[in-house]
Parts: structure tokens; C-alpha cells; sequence
């Protein structure tokens, strides 16, 4: 089994940075795993009433990178059950393309907790939601040390897990 991440890179606060990046470097400890990123691009946003003008974060590219990995991974007969971790209805045309190009693959959508789309549940062979009793047995220890000896610890904040 392979597991493909994806993620886009945030830019603050540095408190958030920083514990992302940890993460990520955790996940890189794993066997079998690769991380893909898209980005976030800043929107300006200006205020109807008072014209005052800021930017917003949109991620962009996310759910292509899916899209295109879950195709390329069909393509090249990587799979025979894809299971899709996901509520984002964005991804319900690579399911359906799966299904159209190749009738004897599944996508199978597993929804996190709180999280739910109608329209991946139209296209998908199956779904169901990841309970949070389940993740709380999948998270990584307090400490997750680097092939290069270097010690990731889980944030103080986190330690009532």
C-alpha cells in the first residue's frame, strides 16, 4: 500500500508554521508515503462599507493534484481499491472518471470526522467516516525521530491528545 499526502505550505503565524513543518517532517519518516503541495495565492478582499482592502489565503491546487494523481495512479494500474480522504466535492469528477475509464477499479471515500459530501457519496463505490476513536489510534507518538537522528516532539499544546 502506498499513501499520497497532499497539502499546501502555510505562511503564518510561525507558531502554526512551525508545527506544520513538524508534522510533514514526521510523515516523512514514513515507509511508503509521499507528499504533494500545492499553494495558497492571496485575494484581495475590500470592504463594501468602509473600502478597507486586505487579502485572503485560497489554497489552489489541492484537489488537481488529486485529481491527477488518482488518474495517473488508474493509468498505470496502481491500484485496485483507491481510498480517497476527503469531503471535498471537487473530487467527485476523478471519481467519476475512474469509474467511467475503469469499470473494474473502486474509489472508496472516507470521510473525516464532521465532514461529509453529498457528492462524493453519489460517486463513490462506498464511503464511510473515519471516527475520531479511530484517528485517536493513528496519531504519532510524542516524539518521532529522524533518519538523521534529529527528534520531532509532539507541541506542548497537543499533549492532552
Amino acid at each position: 500500500m502506498f499513501t499520497k499526502y497532499f497539502t499546501s505550505r502555510i505562511s503564518g503565524p510561525l507558531e502554526k508554521v512551525d508545527q506544520q513543518s513538524a508534522f510533514i517532517q514526521a510523515l516523512e519518516t514514513l515507509d511508503n508515503l509521499q507528499v504533494f503541495y500545492g499553494k495558497y495565492l492571496a485575494i484581495p478582499r475590500k470592504c463594501r462599507r468602509c473600502g478597507f482592502t486586505d487579502s485572503v489565503q485560497n489554497e489552489k491546487m489541492t484537489d488537481v493534484n488529486i485529481a491527477v494523481e488518482m488518474m495517473s495512479d488508474a493509468f498505470e494500474n496502481r491500484f485496485d481499491t483507491a481510498l480517497l480522504v476527503s469531503g471535498d466535492s471537487d473530487l467527485a469528477a476523478p471519481i467519476q472518471s475512474v469509474r467511467r475509464f475503469f469499470p473494474e477499479k473502486r474509489v472508496v471515500v472516507a470521510f473525516p470526522p464532521q465532514t461529509f459530501s453529498v457528492e462524493l457519496t453519489k460517486h463513490a463505490h462506498a464511503y464511510f467516516t473515519i471516527g475520531r476513536a479511530n484517528i485517536a489510534k493513528s496519531l504519532f507518538p510524542m516524539e518521532v525521530r529522524k533518519a538523521d537522528g534529529f527528534v520531532l516532539r509532539c507541541p506542548d499544546r497537543w499533549m492532552n491528545r
